[in-house]
């Protein structure tokens, strides 16, 4: 099993679009698969997932659509707590948070700080979040410790990112057939190993889960080695 799994849950406008439903819609739905893939994961023993829920550029979406996102995912973090809490999840959030709405802001540090003592797994959510950004984030960081050049290895530069003291994703899946990363864990990516299931987000069920985890378990990762140095 890999020990980090990365979504991006793609496909929620065009699956509400293809019902004839307003994209609320599709985001509602998306809620559920993400709540089914999380309790998937935990049972799986996947220790970390993180899902990316919005981008800086999503900024860019329609007002009501993005007061939409950030009021559906207070009501969803207010209403899990207590699961999070009882499976042992950690709840951490990648990206800026003082940008947030004030509510937004509010809920999520909460559930951070109640869920900051579980170790079972830890689930987190890209959220106002762009890989370049993250990168330059960590590289402003390092000069104003004043390091220097010959200081700033790969392994500082990974302590200053979000995900500092996890593991790289070992499998980043994108839903909906699109195959790209649109800036997602661009550093941390490295050597992830991709699927690019066309199923849309909403429909995204435990069982599209494992069949993407029994094709990776098929997978040779050889990190740059090749196969012969892999086996021996």
């Amino acid at each position: 099993m890999p020990r980090h799994v990365a979504v991006i849950m793609d496909g929620n406008g065009r699956w509400a679009t293809m019902r004839g439903l307003p994209r609320s819609e599709g985001h509602r739905a998306g809620v559920e698969s993400a709540r089914g893939i999380v309790t998937r994961c935990r049972e799986l023993g996947i220790g970390h997932l993180t899902l990316y829920t919005f981008s800086k550029e999503n900024w860019g979406r329609p007002a009501d659509e993005v007061k939409f996102l950030f009021d559906l995912l207070v009501r969803f973090l207010t209403k899990e707590l207590d699961t999070l809490l009882a499976q042992s999840i950690r709840f951490k959030v990648l990206g800026e948070l003082d940008e947030l709405p004030l509510a937004a802001r509010t809920v999520l540090s909460r559930v951070i700080a109640k869920t900051a003592h579980c170790e079972a797994m830890t689930l987190n959510l890209a959220l106002n979040y762009s890989g370049r950004e993250e990168i330059l984030r960590a590289c402003r960081r390092l000069l104003a410790k004043g390091l220097a050049a010959e200081a700033v290895t790969e392994e500082a530069l990974a302590a200053e990112l979000y995900t500092v003291g996890q593991p790289d994703p070992d499998l980043i899946i994108r839903t909906s057939g699109e195959m790209r990363l649109s800036g997602y864990l661009l550093w941390q990516s490295a050597y992830s190993e991709f699927a690019f299931p066309e199923t849309l987000w909403p429909d995204f069920t435990p069982a599209c889960l494992d069949a993407i985890l029994a094709d990776y378990c098929n997978r040779t990762r050889r990190f740059g080695l090749t196969g012969e140095q892999i086996q021996s």
